[in-house]
Parts: C-alpha cells; sequence; structure tokens
C-alpha cells in the first residue's frame, strides 16, 4: 500500500469532511402519449434527483430539496414556455420518493401529475445505486492507495461485483416508476435523462482533485454507463424517450479546469461535489430540449 504523507492526511480528511456532508445533504444519508415530438406542452411535471434539482447550483430556490433555479428543469420551463409547470425535484431522491414522502416539505413526487399532464421530465436511479456512499468510499480509500484499485476491491472481494448487482437492481424500480407516471399521465410525453459524465470517460483519474483511485477510474466510469444503459432499456421497454446527457458531457467531467468542466469536483462552491454546476445543468437541458423537438 502506497504510503500517504500527514500533510496530504489531513488536507484529504478535511475535504473528505466537507464532501461527506455535502453529498449526505444532497442524496438524503429518490398507451402512447398524445402529445407528439415538436408540439409545445401545455402543462409540465419535472421529476427526479439532485442531478435535476441542480444541488448547490446558485441560486437554491428551495434549500429543503436543494433545487436551483438555473436547474434543467427551469431552463427547459423557460424554453418551452406551458401554461403550466411544477419543479418537484430534490437531492437526495430515490424510487421510492415517487410514491412516497421524503421529508415535510416534500410529498411523493409522482403527486404532482394529473391526467391532463403532456410532458414529464425524469432524472432517478443514482440515489438508488447509493452515489454518495460510492464516492466517499471511494475517495478516502483511494487517498491510501492512489496506485491501486482500493474501492473496486472492496465492492469485489467476494468475486462478484456487488455494485454492478445494485445497478442492475434498480432496473424493476424504475420501470415501476415510469408506470406510476403512465397511469397518472396516461397522454404525457416521457423524457427520461441518464447522468452525465463524472470522471474522464477515458479511464484516466486526477488525484489532485479528487483522490479516486488509478485503478478505480475506470471501473467506476464503467459502473456510471452500466447504470445510464439500465434506465435506457427501462425507458425503452415503457414507451419512454432516453435523454442521453453522457456522450456530449465527455470531455467536461470533474478533472477539467473551471471553465471547462460541467462537472463539479470534491471541493467546490459552484454545485454540490460531483454533480453539475450551471452549465452541466444547461447541457442537460439543451439534451432534453432536442428530444423534445
Amino acid at each position: 500500500m502506497r504510503s500517504v504523507p500527514p500533510s496530504r492526511r489531513a488536507r484529504t480528511a478535511a475535504a473528505l469532511t466537507a464532501v461527506t456532508a455535502a453529498l449526505a445533504t444532497a442524496a438524503g444519508l429518490g398507451a402512447g402519449p398524445a402529445e407528439a415530438a415538436g408540439t409545445a406542452p401545455d402543462r409540465y411535471v419535472a421529476l427526479g434527483d439532485s442531478f435535476a434539482s441542480g444541488a448547490g447550483v446558485p441560486d437554491q430556490a428551495d434549500a429543503n430539496c436543494m433545487r436551483s433555479n438555473r436547474n434543467y428543469p427551469a431552463l427547459v420551463n423557460a424554453a418551452l414556455a406551458p401554461a403550466a409547470h411544477k419543479d418537484v425535484t430534490c437531492g437526495g431522491a430515490t424510487t421510492v420518493h415517487m410514491t412516497s414522502a421524503q421529508n415535510a416539505s416534500a410529498p411523493p413526487q409522482l403527486d404532482a401529475l394529473s391526467a391532463d399532464t403532456d410532458l414529464v421530465t425524469l432524472t432517478i436511479g443514482g440515489n438508488d445505486v447509493g452515489f454518495a456512499g460510492i464516492i466517499v468510499r471511494c475517495v478516502t480509500l483511494g487517498a491510501f492507495n492512489l496506485g491501486g484499485s482500493p474501492c473496486k476491491n472492496s465492492y469485489t472481494w467476494t468475486g462478484t461485483d456487488q455494485l454492478a448487482a445494485t445497478v442492475d437492481a434498480t432496473a424493476p424500480k424504475i420501470a415501476a416508476t415510469l408506470d406510476g407516471i403512465r397511469q397518472r399521465a396516461p397522454q404525457a410525453r416521457i423524457l427520461v435523462t441518464g447522468y452525465p459524465a463524472i470522471l474522464p470517460d477515458n479511464g484516466t483519474n486526477c488525484p489532485w482533485v479528487a483522490t479516486i483511485a488509478r485503478g478505480d477510474a475506470p471501473w467506476l466510469r464503467d459502473t456510471h454507463k452500466r447504470l445510464n444503459t439500465v434506465i435506457a432499456a427501462q425507458a425503452a421497454a415503457r414507451g419512454a424517450v432516453y435523454v442521453d446527457t453522457y456522450t456530449k458531457s465527455i470531455g467536461h467531467d470533474v478533472c477539467k479546469p473551471a471553465g471547462t468542466r460541467w462537472m463539479e469536483p470534491l471541493v467546490t462552491n459552484a454545485a454540490a461535489p460531483f454533480h453539475p454546476n450551471a452549465a452541466g445543468e444547461r447541457a442537460m437541458a439543451d439534451a432534453v430540449l432536442a428530444a423534445a423537438g
């Protein structure tokens, strides 16, 4: 195991304290449609987790749900100008919170739907996998073994990739969420987003930004892509439209400098750590608008 100087340990411990607190807040430690593509919606409802709510992106319009007034649903709403818009996205939301209250100010998200809802956007699944815990574990273990793959080893020591199994287990949960949307809003066009790139797509790491080990970076990238594949498959199976937010985000990951990155690193004031910043939310909005036609 590679040794780490005391000064680095101290800096790492401070950074981990900050990211653990921020991620705990952000992640909660949630028949064919009549609406044709290219037709402006009348009633738009946004559902989802912190990647949709814009956790930490200034300005936060709802502190309880870490919802920004510059999140992608707000930008989509501004572009499409529907007669009515409800944004119930909430940091920390899992698929459970689609039908169950998340906290005193966040009732079940599907309650926002009605029979006349004709556009729904959904970003969900990351917290079902345990996004916050994965990040905290990987940056903690990586701090003491940057050249190895300690986080991957911790999830695969039994001979089975436990994280991959957890990702696969989200499929029926996402399916149930889409079925619930369809039941409440039978005429709605449903756009389901994937998650944009957090780490470099080429599998490299950047320990000066986040202490994710060299061998863990490509494994985390592949796990991320696996989740997007699961989401896409469930969207296709239930007549929803999958919105690829990953491909165009390549080259805008946490390792890139400010002004280029769409995803914020461990220490930041532009968004929650490892979450989209304002530019990332804009990119997600652009992808949704392109899919909406």
